[in-house]
């Protein structure tokens, strides 16, 4: 499309990417269309006349213009509806080695949380980051700029481009967002189907996101009822009976790994006594270890699980001792939070061999995301490290009894889903709800004053409480109609598009629209924000 010359101030705004619409009438300018037929191509040609114009005229027409301009293109936000989104990555789509680089440890979900919610487009988020996945849920003021906003966040944050967030990214939309968090939540999922550890992660997520800008009403809700989900299917299917977690399926790893004739003399280690490590350690407890060495940051943690596991030697060591321990262990586990690796190849290199009883091997098996022990130790002859990602061999058994058990809990997440979508909707019309009580507040007390002003001084207190209740009794039964239809509840048989053109049809009566809308005025503030 090509401007006309007759005004410079449309050229501009033309320029720097506010283009003519031609469904928009710019009064006064006089705006033709055109055949362009240059160089063999068909297309229209949007052409400003200012003949007919004084200086004046034409500079205050075209600062109408570039204001009608911007007004249009603010509109194409305003008819996007808010959206709930997920952008991650999981062990389905991503390899450890990239997962690693974009988790975010628990102490930093508050602070992406702020930071999210910065971006223009993003108005609320929530981070969900574990050993199998890196989730990022926000509200949307917009699909496409939204998760372009964040995808452009997560690059910069981890070093990986976007075009490799993107080959490994996955995006879910509003209902099938909420879905897969109340599969994830009721370990449907999981490289471990029914696990019960990603449920704690979802509730933390909750309580990490507590009194946290930008943790509000509608992910605030989603991680609420994803949590309530959760603990339904695990009460009304046996899917977590006999289910194993990450930290069981490591233990079931190294047994598979190891000779049968060695497993009552291998030499365990536990590097970390946290979720993970205590998992561990009680998984190597009932598969008949009596020794078992932890290495941990202090010994506080360690003594409390000595004392709960009361019949099993439980060794503290403090990481100043890692490697002598390592020296005299033949399989180590690996589940700390640390950010960089603990065992780097010339560590390792240095150690002596395992026990002859087991082949001479070291074994690693390293469940941290990012991982703590480094890539390059597994090209070690006398090494044997797994991740993460290895503990599919374990979990491919039983396939059969794990869809059975997966269709049981399709069915409770279907219902669930039906009641948060009702409840999602019915915030819709919060605003309208709001708008309408104050309106009517505005006439009873208005008309109240009206009518004490003319009974004049001699009306007593009492008298006036009678008038206050009987205008507001009045108020009250005169609206409780109308709120009733912009309710959603599941009780009524209503669908939603009936209340929403309940909502419209209240608007419209009493007028209750404001020039700008709603979402018009989150994009406008998020925007203001961002400028320096």
């Amino acid at each position: 499309m090509a401007v006309a010359s007759g005004s410079a101030a449309s050229c501009a705004a033309y320029k720097s990417g506010l283009r003519c619409n031609p469904s928009v009438f710019y009064p006064p300018l006089r705006i033709s269309f055109r055949p362009r037929r240059a160089a063999g191509l068909g297309g229209v040609r949007c052409s400003v006349g200012s003949d007919d114009l004084s200086k004046e005229e034409l500079r205050a027409s075209s600062v109408s213009a570039l204001e009608l301009l911007k007004t249009s293109a603010a509109n194409r936000y305003t008819k996007e509806s808010s959206s709930i989104v997920v952008i991650g990555l999981n062990f389905h789509t991503a390899p450890v080695e990239v997962r690693e680089k974009l988790a975010i440890p628990e102490a930093n979900w508050p602070q992406t949380i702020i930071e999210l919610c910065a971006l223009n487009h993003i108005e609320e988020a929530a981070v969900l980051s574990t050993c199998n996945r890196m989730e990022i849920y926000v509200v949307a003021l917009s699909q496409h700029r939204g998760v372009k906003e964040v995808t452009e966040w997560m690059s910069k944050t981890s070093g990986v481009s976007v075009s490799e967030l993107c080959q490994h990214r996955f995006t879910l939309y509003n209902e099938d967002a909420t879905q897969h968090l109340f599969e994830v939540s009721s370990g449907l999922d999981s490289l471990v189907l029914g696990e019960g550890q990603i449920l704690a992660q979802v509730r933390q997520v909750v309580k990490t996101g507590q009194g946290v800008p930008g943790f509000d009403r509608k992910i605030s809700g989603l991680f609420k009822h994803a949590i309530t989900v959760g603990k339904r299917v695990r009460t009304e299917t046996n899917i977590a009976a006999g289910s194993v977690s990450v930290s069981s399926a490591a233990v079931e790893l190294a047994l598979l790994k190891l000779a049968e004739s060695s497993y009552a003399t291998v030499r365990p280690l536990v590097i970390g006594a946290g979720k993970m490590g205590k998992l561990v350690i009680k998984h190597l407890v009932a598969k008949g270890s009596t020794k078992i060495v932890v290495v941990n940051r202090s010994e506080e943690r360690v003594a409390a699980i000595r004392k709960e596991l009361k019949d099993v030697e439980i060794i503290y060591k403090p990481f100043s001792e890692m490697l002598l321990c390592t020296a005299e262990a033949d399989v180590v586990f690996t589940c700390t939070a640390s950010e960089n690796p603990l065992f780097l190849k010339e560590h390792v290199e240095a150690l002596p061999p395992a026990m002859q009883e087991i082949g001479g091997l070291r074994f690693f098996i390293d469940i941290s995301v990012p991982r703590n022990v480094s890539p390059c130790v597994s090209d070690l002859e006398t090494v044997r490290v797994y991740n993460v990602d290895d503990l599919k061999e374990v979990v491919a058994a039983n396939k059969e009894d794990r869809r059975q058990k997966a269709m049981e809990a399709q069915g409770i997440i279907a219902e669930e889903l039906k009641q948060f979508k009702s409840w999602k909707d019915s915030l819709e019309t919060v605003p309208t709800i709001k708008k309408l009580r104050a309106y009517a507040e505005r006439i009873r007390a208005s008309e109240l004053e009206k009518c004490l002003s003319k009974m004049g001084d001699g009306i007593s207190k009492k008298q006036k409480a009678a008038l206050y209740d009987l205008s507001m009794g009045i108020v009250n039964k005169l609206l409780h109609g109308p709120i009733q239809h912009l309710r959603c509840d599941e009780s009524e048989n209503r669908s939603l598009n009936e209340t929403l053109e309940n909502m419209h049809a209240l608007n419209r009566i009493f007028d209750l629209e404001t020039d700008t809308s709603l979402l018009e005025e989150k994009i406008r503030a998020k925007v203001k924000q961002s400028r320096p």
